[in-house]
């Protein structure tokens, strides 16, 4: 069966209703049997308790608070390296960005334009940049950390579809990652203008970041977005910068010559939070 086929049941799936469904049930206290779903959610998909800070299971009241455990002190060390890997998950794809265009799978491509919600300017930055798509499985960490030191300058939520983000879903929908429902974050760093975008997916109830809370719901349909450059909001190399309720992707943007990816970095790799992710060229 072609990956298009396979994930043609996803495009008449009530993908809205089935990701507000499973935010009112993973938000649920329900004592018992919240406890007896995290055991056997671990048990299926090989969760490493032992590196919560919290490895009693029955010490979450509901799956939001499961899903977005924190991780014990220090097992997580920070690489000494231009840019850290901001997530535990895999790579899917990693490379330049050529003419405006991201490569999302093999006879797929998007528009950076696209993924920034449709800003050509912002876009112009990262033209013959680079880029790195991570994607996090239901059995990683669920926080997202900064590569490098930040300021942030803006924010934006832009509505779209939930298709699922795995990847063969990455194989099958054209555009996947500048269609699904994402928040854009930009930031000054000392590699120079970098976007960080939280990309949504099938029962992903919200996406969160540290200095607004939660960003979605609601679900306006609307492109929203909020403007930071005249505060001084600033997070250091490895700071929590935001969250998904369940498994999604992050995918970087670095202007060009701004980074050259750690060897080794390929798709498919298996990525831990806090590896050694970029240097700068000549480094």
């Amino acid at each position: 069966m072609s990956d298009r086929l396979a994930v043609l049941p996803q495009y008449l799936l009530p993908k809205q209703a089935l990701t507000a469904l499973a935010g009112s049930l993973a938000s649920a206290r329900a004592g018992r049997l919240t406890t007896a779903a995290i055991r056997r959610f671990v048990a299926r998909y090989g969760v490493d308790m032992s590196e919560a800070a919290e490895p009693d299971i029955a010490h979450y009241a509901c799956f939001n608070d499961f899903f977005t455990r924190a991780l014990r002190p220090g097992v997580r060390p920070l690489a000494d390296a231009a840019a850290i890997c901001p997530v535990d998950g895999a790579v899917s794809q990693l490379g330049a960005i050529e003419h405006d265009q991201i490569f999302q799978a093999k006879g797929h491509h998007y528009s950076t334009t696209a993924l920034l919600g449709g800003d050509a300017t912002l876009a112009a930055q990262f033209q013959g940049g680079s880029f790195a798509t991570i994607y996090l499985s239901p059995r990683d960490y669920h926080r997202i950390h900064m590569p490098c030191d930040g300021r942030l300058l803006r924010m934006e939520h832009v509505p779209g579809a939930l298709f699922s983000v795995n990847p063969l879903t990455a194989r099958g929908v054209p555009g996947l990652f500048a269609r699904n429902e994402r928040v854009v974050c930009l930031f000054d760093t000392p590699l120079g203008p970098m976007a960080l975008v939280l990309v949504g997916a099938t029962i992903v109830g919200s996406m969160a970041t540290v200095w607004h809370g939660q960003v979605n719901p609601p679900r306006t349909g609307k492109l929203r977005r909020w403007d930071y450059a005249d505060q001084d909001i600033r997070l250091r190399q490895g700071e929590e910068m935001g969250r998904f309720q369940l498994g999604s992707t992050v995918v970087l943007l670095f202007s060009r010559g701004a980074v050259q990816f750690t060897a080794g970095w390929a798709a498919a790799r298996p990525v831990r939070l806090g590896e050694a992710m970029a240097q700068r060229p000549g480094a």
